[in-house]
């Protein structure tokens, strides 16, 4: 940001513009690009996870098929629940810019719940499969269903951790700019998050029911 200085030479005052250095805050910061650079590379690795879920999407062995395993009302629950935390996060970062340290921890504090709820949901359906028999090792559908859903619900279980931490940040720091910028980039990972699980859901349930 440049600033005007009021110099002198001699007599007469001299105007200079004095460029103040941001500490890369701004959107256009090196880590929000660094950032935006990494989640591209975390979208081809999803891309190539459903990829290979799709050329193994039919390859039953012999074993369970979609419509006989899936419990859609479950899964239809869980994606609400995991869209409602896009939206709780979302009221975090309108608190944020009106400077609200309390409704900021509040909201994020209500958007980790969620997503810990999320992932609890998700590992009760695995662990509902594996006891029916459907592990990853009975079919190429199978290891290619667990693989994708378990790659997302690993990256939700990290965005929750980053949410204790945030938490941690801000009551130690309070809204400083370092730590808008790290919500701004757990922002965009959330809602990254969410919208790889429309994928799947679409993709992987929806489309598995019709099969």
């Amino acid at each position: 940001m440049a600033t005007i200085a009021n110099g002198e030479h001699g007599d007469s005052p001299t105007f200079y513009l004095v460029e103040q250095d941001d500490h890369g805050h701004g959107a256009g910061s090196p880590t929000m690009l660094g950032f935006w650079i990494y989640l591209m590379s975390d979208a081809l690795i999803f891309a190539a996870l459903f990829a290979t879920f799709g050329v193994l999407s039919t390859s039953y062995a012999g074993g369970p098929m979609p419509r006989e395993i899936f419990d859609l009302p479950l899964v239809a629950l869980n994606t609400s629940i995991l869209l409602v935390s896009s939206i709780t996060y979302g009221f975090s970062m309108l608190a944020m810019e009106r400077g609200q340290l309390r409704a900021t921890q509040g909201w994020l504090l209500l958007t980790g719940l969620l997503g810990a709820s999320f992932v609890g949901v998700e590992l009760y359906e695995f662990g509902e499969l594996i006891a029916e028999g459907a592990t990853p090792q009975r079919s190429g559908f199978l290891s290619g269903f667990f693989t994708l859903v378990g790659t997302h619900g690993l990256h939700v279980t990290v965005g929750i951790i980053w949410i204790v931490v945030m938490l941690v940040q801000l009551n130690q720091r309070g809204l400083h700019l370092e730590n808008k910028r790290r919500l701004q980039c757990l922002s965009m990972f959330w809602h990254f998050l969410d919208v790889i699980w429309i994928g799947v859901f679409t993709f992987v349930y929806l489309l598995g029911m019709v099969r």
